[in-house]
């Protein structure tokens, strides 16, 4: 197997993972718009907090689908300006889910 092959192979995973982040992201705001509407009418057992749980957790669960598929991609072009372009990515990534899994968890405190 060439080496261009196993680049192909590599990008197309990271395109698969890409999509799999987003579309994670885009059910839990889609799915946790529809229940604030539901709570709103007045016919959900849901209260905003577990709305904001499950959306929380989708959100972080996304990020780790797209910081791999940044990661794939990265490893495939390891140019100096790709490798800070990622490190910045995955820093503010990481970042932005462990407080999303913070806020969450203190949500299971209160509830």
């Amino acid at each position: 197997m060439e080496l261009p092959a196993i680049f192909d192979i590599i990008y197309f995973f990271a395109f698969i993972l890409g999509i799999a982040g987003a579309a994670l992201i885009i059910y839990g705001g889609l799915k946790s718009l529809i229940k604030v509407l539901m709570l709103e009418i007045g016919k959900s057992p849901y209260t905003y907090n577990q709305i904001r749980r499950e959306l929380t957790d989708k959100i972080v669960f996304g990020l780790e689908f797209l910081i791999a598929a940044d990661i794939l991609t990265t490893f495939t072009t390891p140019t100096q300006e790709e490798l800070i372009n990622l490190a910045v990515v995955v820093v503010i990534r990481t970042i932005l889910g462990y407080f999303l899994s913070r806020e969450a968890a203190e949500f299971e405190l209160q509830g």
